[in-house]
């Protein structure tokens, strides 16, 4: 039993590198123990040879790194003390969410982090906001549905998300992750994922290459990757830190982090894709504005709407009278001249 497991493991990962594969370049991947957490978790927090650095209540057992307990008002994360100077790299995240809270009466929910700041608490799921880089967020409660429906308003169906939702933001240090939100007004894409109170595993999947940024989820059990966001244009400097972070409020959960392992990918280029790439300073996406208004258009309610339309044209009207009575008294007064 135990080999036939191990067997579909194997094909399993094969599989995986395979539909992951670049079509037009050549690419290999090698695992970074450095930059990687895994078991067992020898002297994290405590020795200053590990590559990891605890935060706030997280803690460390045999089977996982636990960064919040099911108690309220809880905030912890890990860190990795190396920066990585990698330019193209996927990180596999497994993970488990699971509490005694029933739906939508739990939270707050689970981040993966490439920043350049690191060990810095926050309200964005256990870290600082206004943060440099990439956040990749598993947020588990709805504050925005309830805001509304506390309104007596309701989503339409083009809007409406399902929680628990993966969603994935790049800052550049004045961006600010919107609460009351969820992140809709600078999310670059997501999908909803199930992922509370699951009997198997579950894993995240974050690939960067050639300024391309993927997200997967395997959340089913079926060790099959399923398609979160898939963003090109995306820049991100080198030199940043990977951690996880989370955090709980009035409601909560066990936020575990079983492992996070790094693979640098070697992708071949060109001469000319080599001279062609400029060194990138400042995190950025491209056409981010375009995204971020097609968010907040999105989100526009019909009530909204017909009073935009109603006052521009009531605006219009009054522009046409103004302008008639205008041209009225300037017509009597050349009359005049004449006489």
């Amino acid at each position: 039993m135990a080999r036939l497991v191990l067997a579909k493991y194997l094909i399993f990962i094969a599989s995986l590198y395979s539909c992951l594969s670049d079509d037009d370049h050549e690419m290999e991947e090698f695992l970074k123990r450095e930059y990687s957490l895994s078991k067992p978790y020898q002297a994290i927090g405590v020795s200053g040879s590990s590559h990891w650095e605890l935060m706030g209540d997280t803690m460390v057992t045999t089977d996982h790194v636990r960064l919040t307990p099911d108690v309220q008002s809880k905030q912890g994360a890990v860190w990795s003390r190396i920066p990585c100077n990698l330019k193209d790299w996927e990180l596999q995240v497994h993970f488990k969410i699971h509490g005694q809270g029933k739906k939508n009466l739990n939270g707050d929910g689970l981040a993966v982090w490439y920043t350049k700041e690191r060990m810095q608490k926050g309200p964005v799921f256990g870290n600082k906001d206004f943060f440099t880089g990439l956040g990749v967020f598993v947020d588990t409660y709805p504050n925005e549905e309830k805001h509304i429906e506390a309104q007596k308003k309701r989503y339409t169906p083009r809007t409406q998300r399902i929680f628990p939702y993966v969603l994935a933001m790049v800052g550049n240090g004045t961006i600010g992750y919107d609460h009351e939100r969820d992140g809709r007004p600078t999310e670059l894409g997501g999908c909803n994922a199930m992922v509370r109170n699951l009997k198997h595993d579950t894993f995240l999947f974050i690939r960067y290459v050639r300024r391309r940024l993927t997200v997967m989820i395997d959340i089913d059990g079926q060790h099959e990757w399923r398609d979160c966001l898939d963003i090109p244009g995306v820049r991100l400097p080198q030199g940043y830190y990977f951690g996880a972070s989370a955090i709980t409020g009035d409601l909560s959960d066990n936020h575990d982090l079983i492992s996070m392992k790094l693979y640098q990918l070697t992708v071949l280029r060109s001469k000319q894709e080599e001279d062609e790439e400029d060194e990138v300073t400042i995190p950025s996406v491209d056409n981010m504005e375009l995204l971020i208004k097609y968010y907040d258009g999105e989100g526009m309610s019909s009530i909204a709407i017909f009073f935009t339309v109603l006052f521009s044209m009531l605006g219009l009207f009054l522009l046409i009278v103004v302008g008639l009575v205008v041209y009225s008294h300037w017509n009597e007064s050349r009359r005049k001249r004449f006489y």
